[in-house]
């Protein structure tokens, strides 16, 4: 059985490395490991491969599905390094840095800002983009992993609107700090949100606001996984969240601002990961054919009904 101590996942999409890239993350974060590798054969990509792993107690999941998005840092991964919870924070972040700028580049480079005495923003060799901080002990604890998300272009100034509405979406909601830029700091607006973090279903996310000049957006390169139990949540979240109807595909949604999610029945993961051959076919040949996941047609394709 797979068991998630997530409901939310992040799913990364590569071409052809995700085995590579997920073994190099597990490599670099403490508390990390692959959990499960899936070949889906078959499917319009051709033959792919689904992993599962954990980068420091926080799960993603990553698939081969060839050259079709790319990632850009409008949807980025937070990395705290608190004193407070690992006594080598201040050595480890400089580690850290140290392996991920390697075939890289700093978007911003690790160095003391106002904001944290260490702090960098790193886009490394896959495309993927993570923040380092060196967290004050002091403030309240954050998980060392955060997905962080860019309001920029079209959705420049909709961070806090955006997060009220994930807040109101999901449940086991709360929000966290909230800043807003001060006058002078053009081109962004006096008020719009410098940095904000909230958590849904328990899990801490972070927004912000940026008018510079990007060339960005979000896409579907990085999605967030949604484990539903039943058929009334799968229905529940997507109708909620799905607001770009040609979007919608294999579980897939946007919502209204533009960032993709995938709704999906937790026991899929069983599923995808059982030995038997045909079954996995029968239901890999059942979900491609679906937008929303129908919970009682995989069961059924997986049962040979």
């Amino acid at each position: 059985m797979a068991v998630h101590t997530q409901k939310i996942v992040p799913h990364l999409w590569f071409d052809r490395e995700a085995k590579e890239a997920a073994h190099f993350y597990c490599s670099i974060f403490p508390h990390s490991s692959i959990k499960h590798i899936t070949t889906l054969h078959n499917t319009p990509s051709g033959d792919t491969d689904i992993v599962s792993f954990e980068l420091w107690q926080y799960e993603f999941q990553a698939i081969n599905a060839g050259p079709l998005f790319t990632f850009n840092p409008s949807v980025s991964f937070m990395v705290n390094f608190d004193p407070s919870q690992d006594k080598e924070a201040r050595s480890r972040i400089e580690q850290v840095w140290g392996k991920l700028i390697e075939g890289g580049q700093a978007l911003m480079p690790l160095d003391s800002y106002p904001f944290s005495e260490r702090y960098g923003w790193v886009q490394d060799r896959y495309g993927l983009s993570w923040q380092l901080i060196y967290t004050d002990a002091e403030g309240e604890e954050r998980p060392c992993i955060i997905p962080s998300l860019l309001f920029a272009g079209d959705v420049y100034g909709k961070a806090e609107e955006a997060s009220d509405f994930y807040l109101s979406v999901f449940k086991d909601t709360r929000r966290g700090a909230i800043a807003r830029y001060p006058a002078g700091m053009e081109p962004d607006k006096e008020g719009k949100i410098m940095f904000t973090d909230f958590q849904l279903e328990g899990q801490w996310f972070a927004a912000m606001d940026s008018a510079r000049s990007h060339g960005f957006a979000f896409n579907e390169a990085i999605s967030l996984m949604v484990y539903c139990e039943d058929q009334a949540a799968l229905d529940y979240y997507w109708e909620k969240l799905s607001a770009v109807p040609q979007a919608e595909q294999c579980g897939w949604l946007k919502d209204p601002y533009g960032l993709s999610w995938q709704i999906v029945p937790t026991v899929l993961d069983n599923m995808m990961q059982d030995q038997d051959a045909e079954r996995l076919a029968r239901v890999t040949q059942a979900f491609l054919k679906m937008k929303k996941f129908d919970l009682a047609v995989l069961q059924r394709a997986y049962q040979g009904k």
